[in-house]
């Protein structure tokens, strides 16, 4: 099998940006938010996430004009209600007795090591400190692995992290860059190696949108895959 060389990862990316063009998305500097919907995330799919997210920010909204691009949830309040209540805000988006509970929990760690006592609920320092600091912090958070921090350190910030979801794992083990089998931590890491700096979120949509659109879980579509001629999995 190809090893996963620099000059192959840019010749997969150099074919998919082919493929999708280049991702613009500026980095919207709410990780809080981004932390939030990654859980709201687990186990459903996105309009059932961003329903559950729209009910929670409708049942708990900070008061007052609303902030662009949306009114913001007073978190400290969603910390504050009972836990069903949070259950209830957030029942579209499936499992929501595990995912309020660990909300709150998320919560509740993030005010004990707050790093601003006027502002405890804040993740605003995570914008200028160490990546390797930052996402140290969110994998000691109740439930939060690597794919959710580098989720909040990518979207948020535009910091250089990359999420590998099921999507990028298949696509990328297809094509020879990750070891078989390999714990989504090996995945992390070997991801951040062959990524090109500043290519984190263009590489990681893509990769996504290919595992979507094309490089599927059962029937991947290799006969319409405008990467086969590069790909060792290909299927005949």
């Amino acid at each position: 099998m190809l090893g996963p060389t620099r000059a192959r990862v840019l010749r997969i990316r150099d074919r998919l940006r082919e493929l999708y063009g280049i991702p613009r998305m500026a980095p919207h500097g709410r990780p809080l938010d981004e932390l939030i919907l990654t859980v709201l995330s687990q186990s459903t799919n996105d309009r059932n996430r961003d329903v559950a997210f729209l009910r929670l920010r409708e049942r708990f909204g900070v008061s007052g004009p609303p902030a662009p691009p949306a009114q913001p949830i007073d978190y400290a309040a969603v910390l504050a209600a009972p836990v069903e209540d949070v259950e209830e805000a957030i029942r579209p988006g499936g499992i929501s007795k595990v995912k309020s509970a660990r909300i709150q929990a998320i919560l509740a760690a993030i005010v004990a090591g707050a790093r601003d006592s006027e502002n405890p609920l804040s993740l605003e320092w995570m914008r200028d400190a160490p990546v390797s600091e930052s996402r140290a912090y969110l994998c000691a958070l109740p439930g939060v692995g690597r794919k959710t921090a580098a989720c909040v350190l990518l979207f948020s910030y535009g910091l250089p992290d990359i999420p590998v979801d099921t999507h990028v794992s298949r696509v990328g083990t297809r094509l020879g860059l990750f070891r078989p089998g390999a714990p989504f931590e090996e995945l992390h890491d070997q991801m951040l190696a062959l990524t090109p700096p500043g290519h984190e979120l263009e590489f990681h949509v893509n990769l996504l949108r290919h595992g979507r659109r094309t490089c599927h879980a059962r029937k991947p579509a290799c006969d319409e895959c405008a990467l086969a001629r590069m790909c060792p999995s290909r299927q005949p």
